[in-house]
């Protein structure tokens, strides 16, 4: 364990949890936390974990603009469900990008490029939702932050696989809280 493991671990709760919670901080506090796990894989060689963390350095940008802006009550923007055709696409790309990604890693010197690959692709799929205010982010979370728990167990990361156990419990949280607030939106 190092103190950027557990700088950014800290923050990585606290984002979650303000992100639970629909509160738009949790985008600038993201932004610091997804900064320093992109340097901490880098000296790990998880390369997909970095290309990953410098994506979410975006999404956490463009997830901060979506929900300050719009006429939603909590955070600018209502919770919404994803569409049929949203999942379905947002499989697919994930799906391909694994793939590709997982290839691409394979000629360098990067650690597990394949399930690295898979858990990145995916947790972009994730993010996106987020910050697009789908319900369905949360489901798609607790399916990822769960395999990354074993990920980062098998490679002995272990604050970090209790960070991802804890946003595990998070997502569930989100996913109870999300659909309620669906719920009062469309009731309203």
């Amino acid at each position: 364990m190092t103190t950027l493991e557990l700088i950014a671990s800290a923050l990585g709760v606290l984002s979650v949890w303000l992100t639970v919670r629909q509160n738009p901080l949790c985008w600038p506090i993201g932004l610091v936390m997804v900064s320093l796990y992109g340097w901490f894989f880098f000296e790990v060689r998880l390369y997909s974990q970095v290309l990953l963390n410098g994506v979410f350095a975006a999404m956490q940008v463009y997830g901060w603009w979506q929900w300050t802006r719009g006429s939603g009550s909590e955070g600018g923007r209502p919770v919404v469900g994803a569409t049929a055709m949203e999942i379905g696409a947002g499989m697919v790309v994930a799906a391909v990008g694994s793939v590709g990604l997982g290839l691409m890693m394979a000629h360098t010197e990067a650690a597990y490029p394949g399930p690295d690959a898979a858990l990145t692709a995916f947790s972009l799929l994730a993010q996106l939702w987020m910050a697009l205010k789908r319900w369905q982010c949360w489901v798609l979370w607790i399916v990822v932050d769960t395999l990354y728990v074993g990920f980062f167990v098998f490679q002995d990361y272990w604050l970090t696989a209790g960070l991802y156990g804890l946003f595990t419990l998070l997502a569930v949280m989100g996913l109870r809280e999300w659909r309620q607030a669906r719920l009062e939106v469309q009731q309203a």
